[in-house]
C-alpha cells in the first residue's frame, strides 16, 4: 500500500526556536482525532520499530509468550496482540498514515470483502450477537464467531455523492482550514486568530522572527507525533524543528 501523505504549513519562530502553531486541513484533524480511538494494542507493533521506551512492550511480549493453556477459554490472544481497530465515518485520507501496518476493522462503507460473524448456536437461549473478526468469542456461548452471516452490500461511493446524505468520511469537515497549536489543541484557522496569537499568546514583537515552512507529514511522522504526545506538550516543535534545521545545514 502506498504510503500517504499530506502537508502542514508551519509557523516558526526563529529567535524561540519552536513551532508557534500548523496549518492543517481535514486529513490531518483526522489523524489527530482517530487517535483516541486506536486501542493501546495498536501502539506496540509500532513503536518496536522507533526504539520504545517504558514497560509497555514487556506487557505486549507476556501475552505474546504466554501459553494458551493459561488463558480463560473464551480469551483469544490475537484479540489482545491484534486489535482491530474500527475507522469512523468510512475512514478518510489522513486516517491510514499512522495504520497502514494496524489490521483495520470494516467500516459501514467499505468495501464488498465486509463480512459479519456468528456462532453457530441458533438456540433462542443465545443472544443474537454478530462480530467483525472471526476470532471473536460468543459471549452467551462462549463459542468462536465463525459463521459468516449474509451482507447487503451499501451503494457505492459514485452513487453516495449524488445523494443529499452523503459525507466525506473521518470526523470534520473538509474545505476548512484548521489551526493545530504546537501542544496539538485544534482550532478553526483565521486571520484574525493568527494575529491576535501571535501578539497576545507569543508576544511576538516583528514579523522578521517568523518563517513559515511547508512539510510533508507521513507513516515516520505520525508514529514521532503519537510518541511525543504522551509525554510532550511541545510535539510540533519536537518532531519538525530538527527536520527544519537538517534541510537548511543540507542546502548551506
Amino acid at each position: 500500500m502506498k504510503e500517504t501523505n499530506v502537508s502542514l504549513k508551519l509557523m516558526i519562530d526563529r529567535e524561540s526556536q519552536r513551532v508557534l502553531f500548523a496549518e492543517a486541513g481535514k486529513e490531518f484533524i483526522d489523524f489527530l482525532f482517530h487517535i483516541l480511538a486506536l486501542p493501546v494494542g495498536t501502539f506496540i507493533p509500532l513503536f518496536e520499530k522507533q526504539g520504545m521506551q517504558g514497560s509497555f512492550g514487556n506487557i505486549f511480549e507476556s501475552i505474546e509468550n504466554l501459553g494458551s493453556i493459561y488463558l480463560q477459554p473464551s480469551v483469544n490472544k490475537e484479540i489482545l496482540l491484534k486489535p482491530k481497530v474500527h475507522i469512523s465515518g468510512g475512514g478518510g485520507s489522513g486516517l491510514p498514515l499512522l495504520l497502514q501496518n494496524v489490521e483495520s476493522s470494516p467500516s459501514s462503507s467499505s468495501s464488498r470483502s465486509t463480512k459479519f460473524y456468528r456462532c453457530n448456536n441458533v438456540s433462542s437461549s443465545c443472544d443474537p450477537y454478530v462480530a467483525y473478526d472471526i476470532r471473536a468469542i460468543c459471549p452467551s456461548c462462549s463459542q468462536v464467531m465463525n459463521c459468516e452471516q449474509n451482507m447487503v452490500d451499501p451503494p457505492s461511493r459514485s452513487a453516495m455523492k449524488t445523494s443529499s446524505s452523503y459525507t466525506e468520511g473521518g470526523y470534520v469537515k473538509g474545505l476548512v482550514t484548521y489551526m493545530v497549536m504546537d501542544d496539538l489543541e485544534v482550532k478553526l484557522m483565521s486571520t484574525i486568530s493568527s494575529i491576535t496569537l501571535l501578539i497576545n499568546k507569543f508576544n511576538v514583537k516583528g514579523i522578521r522572527a517568523l518563517e513559515e515552512k511547508v512539510v510533508n507529514f507521513g507513516m515516520d511522522e505520525g508514529v514521532k507525533l503519537l510518541k511525543a504526545s504522551l509525554y510532550s506538550k511541545s510535539v510540533l516543535t519536537d518532531i519538525f524543528l530538527p527536520m527544519v534545521k537538517q534541510e537548511v545545514n543540507f542546502e548551506n
